[in-house]
């Protein structure tokens, strides 16, 4: 295991670029999660919360897939050097909004700004793996390693965040997610040497994307998104129901913990089973994991339920990852995973929604059925994803 990983990350500038871009995907974990806790705490509804975290995850949702063909187009740097300075511009602003209690839709334009310049740094990385590793073959271990830091940037970012605006200030905890966006953004930005290529545009002369594929694995990942949306509201509600608001950070941690282990397993695996089958299989286990916990009381059992379903998050990413560096053309690579990542926001906007107004009006063992109803979702519209070959059109 410990050679498979040495391998890959010996290849130069793949330690730095990866280590740099884990610290730009901390809003991933924070921004969002700290939307609910501020909102919450001024005004005790989820609801309310709910709504705008998820203006925020959809805005983000929006300019992606742009995002990333620009960083194709016209290279990494440029992009994360602009979107960097709005998302700063942009999380100010919100902080503001929320703090002074500006009148709607003022705070949701707001988020929406921040969300639009939310740096896609996760496709990038990839993208940079997919120029970086000339063994097909590690590329595998290579996307563990990005989705095992995924959970890393999972487990620190809910509980920083939760102490930092719950123990420091109101305000902490944005400001650390967009110190972090924006810094780490312009960190990677300097690392022109393993920025992959520029793709010349040629009119008419871009290979097709591949809807046919990528088309489903986006309308799953929408279900994932929803999953992983509402996880999160839950978790913050339940926590307060129980009197200790302040172990919902600590939760998720838990939650991303069981995921990290089952990412560096994965990693480790020489010959890994066809992603598609894999994803099937994952997404449904994951969804499945999630039935229980409607019924159980309790924070350390509920911590224990989220543990467990942790371990289906990094082998269901990990697979749609290999599934899209596999089907699609590398001149559009980036774009097409940042496709995916547009699937997982524009799924995590209603998510949280959902879950926010079962919570107001059942509890939150109740909304524990929204990540069980949106995983199967998710689940079967992977059984109907059909692999063309590589670069074949929709």
């Amino acid at each position: 295991m410990l050679t498979t990983y040495r391998d890959v990350l010996s290849r130069p500038g793949a330690v730095l670029f990866s280590s740099t871009a884990v610290v730009s995907r901390l809003p991933l974990s924070m921004a969002g999660f700290g939307i609910v806790l501020l909102v919450s705490e001024r005004t005790g509804s989820y609801g309310r919360a709910g709504v705008l975290a998820a203006v925020y995850v959809l805005a983000a949702a929006v300019f992606g897939p742009t995002q990333g063909r620009l960083a194709d187009r016209l290279g990494q740097s440029r992009v994360l050097w602009v979107v960097g300075a709005v998302y700063a511009l942009g999380m100010a602003l919100t902080l503001v909004a929320i703090g002074e209690d500006w009148a709607t839709p003022l705070p949701h334009v707001c988020v929406a700004i921040a969300g639009l310049a939310t740096p896609q740094t996760g496709s990038m990385v990839r993208a940079r793996w997919t120029h970086a590793v000339a063994d097909r073959s590690q590329l595998n271990t290579a996307f563990s390693i990005e989705a095992v830091l995924d959970e890393v940037v999972f487990m620190v970012g809910p509980v920083l965040v939760t102490v930092l605006t719950l123990q420091l200030s109101d305000y902490a905890g944005l400001i650390a997610a967009a110190a972090a966006a924006s810094l780490g953004s312009w960190a990677l930005a300097t690392q022109r040497r393993t920025e992959p290529p520029l793709v010349e545009h040629v009119e008419g002369a871009r290979p097709p994307i591949g809807w046919g594929l990528l088309g489903p694995v986006v309308a799953s990942s929408v279900g994932l998104g929803m999953l992983f949306g509402s996880a999160e509201v839950i978790v913050v509600a339940f926590c307060t129901e129980e009197g200790n608001r302040g172990a919902a950070g600590f939760v998720i941690a838990i939650w991303a913990t069981g995921s990290l282990i089952a990412g560096v397993v994965v990693g480790a695996l020489p010959q890994p089973a066809e992603p598609l089958h894999r994803l099937r299989a994952s997404l449904l286990a994951l969804a499945l994991l999630f039935a229980p916990l409607a019924v159980l009381s309790g924070i350390p059992l509920i911590a224990v339920g989220m543990f467990l379903t942790g371990f289906m998050i990094s082998p269901t990413l990990i697979a749609t990852v290999n599934l899209i560096e596999r089907s699609m053309p590398s001149s559009r690579l980036t774009e097409a995973l940042t496709w995916t990542t547009t699937g997982l926001a524009v799924g995590v906007a209603p998510g949280s929604a959902i879950a926010g107004w079962v919570i107001d009006h059942q509890g939150a063992s109740a909304g524990f059925l929204v990540p069980l109803i949106s995983g199967l979702a998710a689940a079967a519209v992977a059984w109907s994803i059909r692999t063309p070959s590589r670069g074949a059109a929709g």
